[in-house]
């Protein structure tokens, strides 16, 4: 007979260790919280629970045991069961081994000693009603630094965003790669912003922008007299970001000398000013970014295989934008606040013609390219100058064209209110243009006739686009030369 012992009501939780007083002490800590645990005192314990037909909620896995270690434990669970939450318990001295745990699939992990508090912390997380990482943190955007905002709303960043909570915690270096302008700068500053060096420096360097003679002296700083121009000592970036963090951004334009030094930089945590005698320790943690294909650079010798070793303990690939095209109207409409409030220029809408157009296209620029789209858009407050710039491009590029119609089919009642909301417009224009007639375009007049402020009325000019027909303009510039000649 198969022994089920998690039997349904309250969630259930259960603890793999090799150490018995810890064992007692979490679940004594998880039943005053009124959980159901069971423990296991080995991997291979834990293992043939689930192929019993256990099912605990949530499996907390020591990682160092003999026999069975955490990440064979994780391999084996997760086979037996994909969908299974596993928590790891680390030693402060296991980072590399936390890192190859969330690779294998585990959640989140747990610091050994830990207390009550920090138990139910973990709990609240992965034990609460709503459990994917946009729902933990309460938000699918979420402010940086200043106007740097980070989306996710695809399962793709959803994913990246959960991985990025996790890695910040542990003090190792991480590759970000992904095509140019997809939001690399923005993953590693909120990689700073979650970790325990937050509230020290963080500092970015571009190794595409700075000639290579010159990027050297830029990272590690010179003495005076180092060479020609040098009239006094300067730190580096490695030195002025002590206790902080470093962002290497193109990484993979950097010279393969330079490589060298960074190499020994990041295994020794030691480095000379350019001309100086003494090494300078510094605490740092690199964060390194790139647009470039990294196992072809090293395949053609541009880029040292052991340096890539060192900077990939862990990668986090991000995807185009193209790839994620649920999220271009979600970042449309924080750069549309973002810059209508930067530019004191009213709120334009986002009509369906628009999002349509905006989800043909391909984005090769990302997001760096969507941001000036709409930068353009709320400057000139102009859809069909915007939607013929976008089929413009995608002719360029060889893109079929479709036309920007309402897809009303998709959702009826999205349809239906798009409708109602473009009927509503026309039929407003059709009013402010034939007061603005009637009154031969005299906008005070037109105003009253329409009883709202003159105020509104130009407000609305603009919003529609309305301008006055070539005669009026005749008429106008007639009645001021009659009015000139008495």
């Amino acid at each position: 007979m198969k022994r089920v012992s998690l039997t349904s009501g309250k969630e259930s939780i259960l603890v793999v260790d090799d150490d018995p007083s810890l064992l007692r002490y979490t679940r004594s800590l998880l039943e005053m919280a009124h959980y159901r645990v069971e423990t296991a005192s080995c991997g291979i314990e834990a293992v043939t629970r689930l192929q019993d037909g256990a099912r605990p909620d949530l499996i907390l896995l020591d990682m160092a045991m003999p026999d069975m270690d955490g990440l064979r434990t994780i391999a084996a669970c997760r086979k037996i069961r994909p969908e299974q939450k596993i928590v790891v318990l680390s030693c402060i001295s296991s980072p590399s081994m936390v890192v190859d745990a969330m690779r294998l699939g585990a959640l989140d992990y747990i610091t050994k000693p830990f207390y009550r508090a920090d138990l139910e912390a973990l709990m609240g997380r992965w034990l609460a009603p709503k459990t994917t990482c946009a729902e933990a943190d309460g938000s699918d955007c979420e402010a940086i630094d200043g106007d740097v905002f980070f989306v996710a709303t695809s399962p793709a960043m959803k994913k990246i965003r959960w991985q990025i909570t996790q890695l910040a915690k542990v003090d190792i270096p991480v590759l970000l790669l992904g095509e140019s302008g997809v939001g690399k700068e923005v993953m590693a500053r909120l990689i700073h912003k979650l970790s325990p060096r937050a509230n020290r420096p963080s500092v970015k360097v571009n190794c595409a922008a700075i000639p290579a003679d010159l990027l050297e002296s830029e990272l590690f700083g010179y003495e005076a007299g180092a060479f020609t121009g040098a009239t006094r000592s300067k730190p580096g970036k490695f030195e002025l970001c002590d206790q902080g963090t470093i962002l290497l951004d193109e990484i993979g334009e950097m010279s393969p000398t330079l490589q060298a030094k960074l190499l020994h930089v990041l295994q020794d945590g030691q480095f000379s000013r350019l001309g100086g005698r003494s090494s300078i320790a510094a605490d740092f943690r690199v964060l390194a970014a790139t647009n470039i294909n990294m196992e072809e650079s090293i395949a053609n010798g541009t880029f040292r295989e052991d340096l890539f070793y060192r900077l990939n303990a862990f990668t986090v690939r991000i995807p185009p934008l193209r790839e994620r095209r649920e999220e271009i109207e979600h970042l449309m409409r924080h750069f549309l606040a973002d810059f209508s409030a930067k530019y004191c220029q009213p709120l334009p809408q986002l009509s369906p013609r628009l999002i349509q157009s905006c989800l043909q296209y391909r984005w090769p620029g990302n997001l760096r390219e969507l941001g000036n789209f709409v930068k353009r858009y709320v400057v000139f407050q102009d859809e069909n100058q915007a939607i013929s710039e976008l089929e413009e491009k995608m002719r360029d590029m060889g893109m079929p064209v479709e036309p920007a119609l309402t897809n009303i089919q998709g959702n009826s009642e999205a349809g239906l209110k798009s409708l109602m909301k473009d009927l509503k417009h026309s039929a407003e224009v059709k009013v402010i243009e034939e007061a603005l007639s009637a009154t031969n375009w005299n906008r005070r007049m037109a105003a009253l006739r329409l009883k709202i402020s003159c105020k509104a009325l130009r407000y609305k000019i603009k919003q529609y686009h309305i301008s006055p027909p070539k005669d009026a303009n005749q008429s106008r510039i007639l009645r001021a030369l009659r009015s000139a000649n008495g």
